[in-house]
C-alpha cells in the first residue's frame, strides 16, 4: 500500500534524511541534527569533508513542485546578479528538487553568520539597496506559480480554516470576524493602485545573516507577489521613533534603484494585522501535525481567543484612527500593542522555516 506523504513527513527519521543526502551524491558522516522549524522539516547534516549542509523537506500539500521551483529560479537569478542569497545545490539529475517518500526536498550549503540584534544607519542603507535589487530581479522573472499577497489569500483563507474547524468560541466569534473583515476593507481601499511584484514575503531579521562575507538573505519559501512595503515593514517592524527613522533611511536607499511612493507606508498597519490573522489561521491549519499542540498549548482556549480578539480590535482602532503609518493611538510609542507584538519576535518568526 502506498504510504501517505503526510504521515511520512510527521515521522521523518535520521535514516531517511541521510538516505536522501546520499542519493544526492554526498557522503554523510552520520551527524544529523533537526533544526528548530515547524512548517517544514529542516536538518543540519555533516558530510565527509567536514562541511555541513542543510536539507529542507517541504511540507506535503503546501506548495506544488512548480511553485517551489519558482523559489529556486528566483534564488539562482539573485545569485547571478551578485545579491547575497543561499541557492540550493543541483542534484545528480541537474534538478534542484528531489523527492523522498513522496516529500519534496532541497539541499543547501550551510551559511555562516548571525541574525542582527540591531541595525546601524549604514547597515539599514545597505539593506535598502539590496532589497530594491531583490525586487528588481523578481520583477524581471515570470514567477507565475507564486500567489499574490492579498485579502483572499490571507484573511479569507485564514477565516475559512478557523470557521471550518470551529476554532472560534461563541463569546469571541462575531467580534473577531468583524474586526478581521474591517481590516480587509481597509486594505482593499489603501492597496488600490499599489503595484505588486515578487517580494521576499517574510523579510524579518531572523531571515538575515551577517557574517564575515557580509549579509545573506535566507528562506524565500514564502515568496509572493506583493507590495514592496511588506518587506520594508517586516525588516523594521517597530513603531517607535527609531524604527520610523530607520524606515525612512531604508526607503531613501531603496529609491537609489527603484521608486517607492511614501503613500505605500499606509499599508504597514493593515499588513501587520494580516500577520495576526494569518498566524492564527496557520496554527489552526496545522493542528493535525503532532508538533503543533506541543508548540502552542494555549491555542484554542477561551483566554487565547479573548487576547487575540482584543489585540485585533486594538490594531483595527490604530489603523482607523491613526490613518497613516507612524501615528499612534493612545498608550505611547509602543503602548497597548506590546503584548501582541510579543508574538512578532525572531523566535516566533522561525515558524515558517
Amino acid at each position: 500500500m502506498e504510504q501517505d506523504p503526510h504521515e511520512s513527513f510527521f515521522r521523518l527519521s535520521p535514516d531517511r534524511v541521510l538516505e536522501a543526502v546520499e542519493r544526492a551524491g554526498f557522503d554523510p558522516t552520520g551527524h544529523c541534527f533537526a533544526l528548530n522549524a515547524l512548517e517544514n522539516r529542516v536538518y543540519d547534516v555533516r558530510v565527509d569533508d567536514g562541511e555541513h549542509l542543510v536539507i529542507k523537506f517541504y511540507r506535503p500539500g503546501r506548495w506544488s513542485r512548480e511553485t517551489i521551483l519558482d523559489e529556486h529560479r528566483m534564488l539562482f537569478a539573485l545569485r547571478e546578479a551578485e545579491i547575497p542569497v543561499c541557492a540550493p545545490y543541483r542534484l545528480p539529475d541537474e534538478e534542484t528538487l528531489g523527492e523522498q517518500l513522496g516529500i519534496h526536498y532541497a539541499i543547501w550549503p550551510r551559511t555562516g553568520g548571525r541574525s542582527p540584534d540591531e541595525l546601524s544607519e549604514s547597515e539599514v542603507a545597505v539593506l535598502g539597496r539590496l532589497l530594491a535589487r531583490i525586487h528588481d530581479t523578481g520583477e524581471s522573472l515570470r514567477l507565475e506559480h507564486r500567489r499574490e499577497l492579498g485579502v483572499e489569500t490571507v484573511i479569507d483563507e485564514a477565516l475559512a480554516v478557523l470557521e471550518r474547524g470551529d476554532f472560534l468560541p461563541p463569546a469571541c466569534r462575531e467580534r473577531y470576524l468583524g474586526a478581521a473583515n474591517a481590516v480587509a476593507e481597509v486594505y482593499r481601499d489603501r492597496s488600490s493602485g499599489v503595484p505588486v511584484h515578487p517580494i521576499h514575503g517574510d523579510c524579518h531579521v531572523g531571515n538575515l545573516l551577517r557574517g564575515d562575507e557580509g549579509w545573506f538573505f535566507l528562506d524565500f519559501d514564502d515568496m509572493v507577489h506583493g507590495p514592496a512595503v511588506q518587506d520594508v515593514w517586516m525588516l523594521l517592524p517597530g513603531r517607535d521613533a527609531q524604527a520610523e527613522r530607520q524606515r525612512e533611511q531604508l526607503v531613501e536607499a531603496y529609491r537609489e534603484f527603484r521608486p517607492f511612493d511614501p503613500r505605500w507606508l499606509d499599508l504597514i498597519e493593515p499588513l501587520r494585522a494580516f500577520r495576526f490573522i494569518f498566524y492564527a489561521g496557520w496554527i489552526a491549519r496545522r493542528w493535525g501535525d503532532p508538533s503543533f499542540p506541543d508548540a502552542f498549548p494555549h491555542f484554542g482556549t477561551d483566554a487565547y481567543w479573548e487576547d487575540e480578539t482584543r489585540d485585533l480590535e486594538e490594531q483595527l482602532s490604530r489603523i482607523q484612527l491613526g490613518g497613516v503609518a507612524g501615528v499612534e493611538v493612545g498608550g505611547g510609542a509602543e503602548g497597548d500593542a506590546a503584548e501582541h507584538d510579543g508574538e512578532l519576535t525572531n523566535k516566533d518568526f522561525f515558524w515558517d522555516l
